[in-house]
């Protein structure tokens, strides 16, 4: 009975020297910092700065307003000229649809006073044919006529005045008949066609002469609204830049470019900024990762893309975790923008950055900057019973 009790202490106090070995030479950094990057939000314009009031550390997500600018000074003189610009092109396409309105009234006038022109002469040359046409059959009918009978022939069949002579003879006054009525016929032929012959010198009437002047007429202004309406959007084009760079230099919002934390103030709340001043920072909680430091013997036993644990300080939870980064030694530099600078301590050690993803996932502990644990990079004895009871 005394030598089992002696067994079972000794394998008791094996175990626990086994367990307190196991926990002790695991590799373990000895610590470990929740971290993210820094975004610095910058001012776009020189104006008058606002800033609302925020509290240090609250959320704020990707697009919110975190500030305004503004500049009451932003020079507007260029945007006023294109403005009195697009005015005189919007002048000149009114001016030019006027005129286009009131030629085509004009020529609408003159084209009707040209059809009633076409009809009525139409209408006199069928007459005089008609009655040309009756003389040559009166003539043909036999007889010869008379002085007076002949000066009535004679006057009747003249377009503008008697003829320098008058036939007496019964065969020269119906040829002379007969030549008037092919005379009419050809005349009344060329008109049903729209080709006046009466007048000598031109095929139309001074009505269509007029009409087909308004028509080139209206040609030309036709081309000159065009050409303004052209250089009307044109200078819609650039009326719209012009207003986006004074509206722009005129300043406005300042929003979030990330979903994070309000992280640190630079500016004073209606100070003037001057473009590109920094006005805040904020952290980037979709970022984060962890930093730590190990002993060198612990750091050349690791290398990137080897798994490893992360546990909070306070919380049960292990999460899986990835290495990322391996610094080295006084690896002050990589902590240039990130939210949390290392310690002294921490730079005589050898750097080691981690992703945990299911960190990030978390709702409680994603953007818990600042919080410490430790990180582990190999299997301990108790390893099984945390499990369990997580």
């Amino acid at each position: 009975m005394k030598v089992f009790r002696l067994l079972t202490g000794l394998v008791v106090v094996a175990v626990a020297l086994w367990i307190i070995v196991g926990e002790q030479m695991s590799g373990a950094s000895a610590n470990a910092v929740v971290n993210a990057r820094v975004t610095t939000v910058r001012s776009d314009v020189a104006g008058d700065l606002a800033l609302p009031e925020r509290a240090l550390g609250s959320l704020v997500t990707a697009g919110e307003s975190v500030a305004s600018v503004t500049d009451t000074l932003v020079d507007t003189v260029r945007l006023n000229d294109l403005k009195m610009e697009r005015s005189f092109a919007e002048a000149e396409i009114a001016h030019a649809a006027s005129m286009i309105e009131e030629v085509r009234a004009i020529r609408a006038a003159l084209l009707d006073r040209t059809k009633t022109y076409r009809e009525e002469r139409l209408a006199e040359l069928r007459t005089r044919l008609d009655h040309a046409r009756a003389r040559l059959g009166i003539l043909e009918a036999g007889g010869v006529p008379d002085a007076e009978t002949q000066e009535i022939i004679d006057g009747f069949d003249t377009d503008a005045a008697r003829i320098p002579f008058a036939p007496l003879r019964s065969d020269l006054a119906i040829d002379h008949a007969r030549e008037r009525v092919e005379v009419l016929e050809i005349a009344v032929r060329a008109a049903e066609q729209g080709v006046f012959l009466g007048d000598g010198y031109n095929d139309a009437p001074n009505a269509e002469q007029r009409a087909v002047e308004l028509q080139s007429q209206l040609a030309g202004l036709e081309v000159d609204r065009a050409r303004a309406e052209a250089r009307l959007a044109t200078l819609d084009q650039r009326v719209q830049r012009e207003q986006v760079r004074v509206t722009r230099l005129g300043g406005g919002d300042i929003t979030a470019p990330v979903n994070g934390r309000y992280w640190e103030v630079l500016q004073a709340d209606g100070v003037t900024v001057q473009r590109g001043d920094p006005i805040l920072r904020l952290v980037d909680c979709d970022s984060t990762f962890v930093t730590l430091s190990v002993t060198e013997r612990i750091y050349n036993t690791l290398r990137i893309g080897q798994p490893a644990s992360f546990r909070m300080q306070g919380d049960g939870r292990v999460f899986d975790a990835t290495i990322a980064r391996l610094a080295g030694s006084g690896a002050e530099t990589v902590y240039r923008n990130i939210a949390v600078a290392p310690s002294q301590r921490h730079l005589e050690r050898y750097d080691v950055a981690l992703l945990v993803p299911a960190l990030n996932a978390d709702a409680e502990l994603g953007c818990a900057i600042g919080r410490t644990g430790r990180a582990f990079f190999d299997r301990r004895p108790l390893d099984g019973i945390r499990g369990f009871l997580n």
